[in-house]
């Protein structure tokens, strides 16, 4: 033992078997002091490890490797990953892991530290957070580094959505962006609207109804005497044979059923006659809570719309409305759909708020008819389309609005309407004057509004529910760029 472990003295007085340590060897060190002797911890001593011929791996030491172990031979030790390393093991000249080799192999089986580890048959390993534990295990590798960890998501809103796929060159997930299809883009757009807190649906009882005409109460109570000025007439001319008891009930009903009947067709021009002839005010000298009426020209809001059919962008109004015709053995549209008249299949009614510039002072009001709000429209609407069976292949247009709405395109005789309100438009509205820091809205009233009796066209009163929209035909008009 004498010749293969010769003897030398430490710089601290102890005397040690083994060879010195070269300096040469000291030179790829890149810690600047060495550990002081701990007592005899071979994990912590690298001066005691030299005793028992335990070769101490060299800390962050790069380069190609060199004397590759044999793995008949030797277990080769693996170095430290590159990486910060700690106060504790910075004053080391070693990285404080051991790696064991045979006694018979002497130097040869001494393998450089690399930049990363290397597992038992001396190729490069994965990362391991700490050394490895067991002292009769073959290798023990230690990082010089704590693992780096996981990244938070940084909530960073992209253009589209992450795929499941490849990661690009960069590391980071693949991201898919582009056009859609345009019948995905248009059933989202539509479901976009529909679920937008921001827009407001609109069904079909807004607009004029002769039931919001004539109040339920008065209507039975007409039909009860009716009835039974019915019943009073038929039994006097059958007790007494005089018919006039029954000839004045008739009369007095076909004199109200003609006055329906007229209601039914010219109730809603009675309705936007009564808007036209409203005097506009000026919301300069209009008083907080006053029901106006606003003249001016529209501009957008936060929520543009775009109209379903012929896709006019930029609207504070859309409606779009498909009508059927219900022959003798034709389809129903809807429930209360009757034989030879047109019914609503399918409607489409949005409103979102807007800003409104009025002719008579020049200010600029917001008007509050979306999230929501009530609002009773007015608007004008021309017809698209006519569809019969003879010519609904030559709009691929229109049958693709259908599929898009898993709407049928079998022999039906179609008509396709569309209103909507572009800005630049000329629109007038009805309201309350609502002031909120300096900040000029038309509101919704609390109640209806009726319009009042006009005896001269025999038009019966209505009402005017939330904020009332007028606005004529503008698919012909030219708008005011704003």
């Amino acid at each position: 033992m004498g010749s293969r472990f010769p003897s030398h003295q430490l710089s601290n007085g102890l005397y040690v078997s083994g060879r010195p340590e070269q300096p040469k060897e000291k030179a790829p060190v890149i810690c600047s002091t060495a550990m002081p002797y701990t007592g005899g911890d071979i994990k912590k001593s690298g001066e005691l490890g030299k005793m028992f011929d335990l070769h101490v791996e060299k800390s962050r030491k790069s380069g190609p490797l060199g004397n590759q172990p044999s793995r008949n031979t030797s277990f080769g030790g693996a170095g430290s990953n590159s990486g910060p390393v700690s106060n504790a093991l910075g004053r080391s000249n070693y990285s404080g892991s051991i790696s064991s080799s045979v006694p018979g192999a002497g130097g040869s089986a001494r393998a450089k530290s690399n930049s990363g580890p290397l597992n038992k048959h001396g190729e490069p390993g994965k990362k391991s957070s700490g050394p490895q534990s067991g002292g009769v295990t073959p290798m023990a590798r230690q990082n010089s580094g704590p693992l780096p960890p996981v990244l938070p998501t940084t909530g960073l809103i992209t253009s589209g959505p992450i795929s499941s796929g490849p990661l690009n060159s960069s590391g980071a997930p693949r991201k898919v962006s582009g056009p859609l299809d345009p019948s995905v883009s248009m059933k989202m757009r539509a479901t976009s609207f529909a679920h937008n807190p921001a827009v407001t649906n609109l069904n079909a009882d807004d607009g004029y109804s002769i039931k919001g005409s004539i109040p339920k109460t008065i209507l039975w109570m007409v039909v009860l005497l009716f009835l039974m000025g019915f019943i009073a007439g038929g039994f006097i001319l059958g007790a007494v044979h005089n018919p006039i008891l029954l000839v004045v009930v008739v009369v007095i009903f076909c004199f109200v059923a003609a006055l329906v009947i007229w209601n039914v067709c010219w109730g809603k021009r009675g309705v936007t006659g009564f808007i036209s002839r409203h005097p506009d005010a000026d919301l300069r000298t209009a008083k907080d809570g006053q029901y106006v009426k606003v003249t001016g020209v529209v501009t957008c809001g936060n929520f543009p719309l775009e109209s379903s059919f012929q896709r006019v962008p930029r609207c504070v109004y859309t409606s779009t409305c498909l009508f059927e015709y219900r022959g003798w053995d034709s389809k129903a549209a809807n429930t209360e759909h009757r034989q030879f008249t047109w019914g609503l299949r399918s409607m489409e009614r949005h409103a979102v708020d807007f800003y409104i510039s009025d002719f008579q002072s020049g200010l600029r009001a917001l008007v509050k008819t979306g999230y929501g709000a009530r609002v009773t429209p007015y608007v004008d609407e021309s017809v698209v389309i006519d569809i019969n069976p003879d010519n609904k292949d030559m709009s691929p247009e229109f049958l693709r609005w259908l599929r898009e709405r898993n709407l049928s395109s079998d022999d039906r005789i179609m008509r396709l309407k569309e209103g909507y309100i572009k800005e630049g438009s000329t629109v007038s509205v009805m309201g309350v004057v609502q002031r909120n820091d300096n900040v000029l809205m038309i509101v919704p009233p609390s109640e209806p509004i009726s319009t009042g009796c006009q005896w001269a066209k025999c038009i019966l009163p209505t009402s005017l529910d939330g904020l009332v929209l007028r606005c004529e035909d503008t698919s012909n008009i030219d708008v005011i760029p704003v």
